[in-house]
């Protein structure tokens, strides 16, 4: 079950989305518990910093109202252009909303606010299991600085990431096959502590690792 989101007076089904790539679509809910509508914008963009679609992936409807107390989904579309089928894609779709004017309500300041989640396009054949994909990450050190391996064809995305105890602020996310450096000093037998973010927005256990020598 997708932990939910709220956007203002929205309701967001789930903080991330996942595309199976054995699947025709994927779709995530939009709930308005609130008393006044709102105008529902939405678009898919490669690039966290972008505010155009890039066309990957089609969000339908790309604009709609929608009522108090009612829900609607959003559709996300992969329009079939070529994505490594070795590892996962990672997209962003963004969600805006745009609360309606009252004619009768004078200098009021109607505020529209966005959000942006991962969209994870996870292509059919991978072998691995997602959820096992944190655990596999190999942490070390180079000149003193923390690197961190992910040999999966999944991205991991930090909840926390602890030196001997102390927190890393921001770790962020590792793509697939890849090895990050992170801005923090560390040494041989320091003890690292890390959680991730699995595919519902929950959190997962604990792993720990002591960064060998070079």
């Amino acid at each position: 079950m997708q932990i939910p989101v709220s956007l203002a007076g929205v309701q967001i089904g789930g903080s991330r989305l996942i595309y199976d790539g054995n699947a025709k679509q994927a779709s995530i809910s939009v709930n308005n518990p609130d008393k006044q509508p709102y105008l529902i914008q939405s678009w898919v963009n490669k690039s966290v910093e972008s505010n155009t679609d890039d066309g990957v992936f089609i969000s339908t409807p790309p604009l709609f109202r929608l009522d108090p107390n009612t829900q609607n989904s959003i559709r996300i579309i992969y329009n079939g252009q070529s994505l490594p089928k070795d590892r996962e894609s990672v997209y962003w779709l963004n969600i805006k909303s745009i609360p309606s004017s009252d004619k009768e309500a004078q200098n009021v300041l109607l505020i529209a606010v966005k959000s942006k989640m991962k969209l994870f396009y996870r292509p059919t054949g991978l072998k691995e299991n997602p959820a096992d994909a944190y655990k596999q990450l190999k942490f070390s050190q180079s000149n003193g600085k923390l690197l961190v391996k992910n040999p999966t064809p999944y991205h991991v995305s930090f909840y926390s990431l602890k030196v001997n105890g102390k927190d890393i602020e921001n770790p962020e996310m590792v793509a697939p096959f890849s090895t990050k450096v992170i801005n923090k000093s560390v040494a041989t037998g320091n003890n690292v502590n890390w959680q991730a973010i699995n595919d519902f927005g929950g959190v997962t256990p604990t792993e720990q690792q002591i960064i060998p020598a070079p």
